[in-house]
């Protein structure tokens, strides 16, 4: 049965991360400014904690970009630093504590680690002096904008989220178990990561990934977040690719049914890294509904 399981989280990896690639590198060590069509890479202080971040766009509507499992600005979000209307839009991907280029420290996952991401993304842009912010949050990352949502409704003008789940099942303890080892992932999946962190760094926080996760199935109902969602009050937009490895459809249904300000867009050909493959239908619908 783990050799089973393996060889499908290895499958699954292939199809969810194939297109993660690593994006703009060089972080700085300063505030950034807004320079158009120009990205800036940059680091700031935010509750005890160095935050790299990425930032373009001269846009009045700020929108920040956040990463999934294990990603980074640069590893997740290349088409969308690239592509998203600038004119409208001022772009900012970070990357959360212990991820890409947000270290150290390095990444741990104590049971409330969503909730200190929550809290450290929405206290870097208010660091950054933005006044209000949309979310667009993938995979962990849309767990993550849920509970910031859910916990600063004041401060989200809408969200748009896929890939992410509310709860623990044992379909997907199965899948994360699958993925735990890294050395049985395709190089494809694993190439980009090992270059952001060296080997060693990624299987380590991997496993202590896995870990982390699958604590959430032995909480009552399996929760992550899904105590929080009736309080999210933005406009949401779930977006769901039908084909997705690593997140079944019941949990956007879910989702979509307990946020009362969503609505469910499905991509027949989507997989978990919808808006890496299918990058302009994915910009213009999250273009759309930002506006």
């Amino acid at each position: 049965m783990e050799a089973a399981v393996s060889s499908r989280g290895a499958r699954v990896l292939r199809l969810a991360f194939s297109a993660r690639k690593p994006g703009i590198h060089g972080p700085g060590t300063g505030p950034a400014a807004t320079f158009g069509t120009s990205v800036t890479n940059a680091k700031v202080s935010v509750n005890g904690v160095h935050l790299h971040y990425q930032q373009t766009g001269e846009g009045e509507h700020a929108v920040l970009l956040l990463p999934g499992m294990l990603g980074s600005g640069e590893t997740d979000f290349g088409p969308q630093i690239k592509n998203l209307n600038k004119k409208l839009f001022t772009v900012v991907a970070w990357d959360p504590r212990g991820y890409g280029h947000s270290r150290p420290p390095d990444r741990d996952f104590p049971v409330d680690f969503f909730e200190r991401d929550a809290k450290d993304a929405i206290d870097l842009m208010k660091t950054l002096k933005f006044k209000k912010v949309s979310l667009l949050g993938w995979s962990d990352g849309g767990i993550t904008a849920l509970i910031a949502a859910a916990k600063y409704p004041s401060y989200i003008s809408k969200m748009v989220i896929w890939g992410a789940n509310a709860y623990v099942t044992d379909e997907d303890e199965k899948i994360y178990q699958g993925i735990r080892d890294v050395s049985k992932w395709s190089e494809r999946t694993r190439k980009p990561l090992e270059t952001l962190y060296g080997y060693d760094y990624l299987a380590k926080i991997c496993e202590k990934w896995v870990d982390g996760i699958k604590q959430f199935k032995h909480l009552p109902d399996g929760s992550i977040c899904r105590h929080v969602l009736p309080l999210v009050q933005c406009p949401t937009l779930i977006v769901h690719g039908e084909k997705d490895p690593l997140v079944p459809r019941f949990h956007a249904d879910f989702i979509h049914k307990h946020v009362r300000e969503s609505r469910l867009h499905l991509m027949p050909e989507g997989k978990h890294n919808l808006h890496l493959r299918f990058a302009n239908e994915f910009n213009k619908l999250a273009e759309d509904f930002l506006q």
